[in-house]
């Protein structure tokens, strides 16, 4: 199966035209529409991205008691 993937804007609510196809005139083809992913759609997979992270104590050992090596 050939595939070919073509952008286009509507120019009308419903109507898509596609030109330039790379298929002959009469032959079957099957036509899937998608729309674009849009920023908003995609930012809610990574809901803290962008957000500002506060170290409060990051030379700080964590459980330095629970280490053997450390006493």
């Amino acid at each position: 199966m050939q595939a070919h993937r073509s952008e286009t804007i509507l120019a009308e609510d419903g109507v898509i035209t596609l030109r330039d196809l790379p298929f002959r005139r009469g032959e079957a083809v099957e036509v899937i529409v998608l729309p674009f992913a849009t920023a908003t759609a995609a930012g809610g997979r990574y809901p803290l991205r962008g957000t500002p992270v506060k170290l409060l104590a990051p030379t700080e050992p964590v459980a330095a008691a629970d280490w053997e090596a450390a006493g």
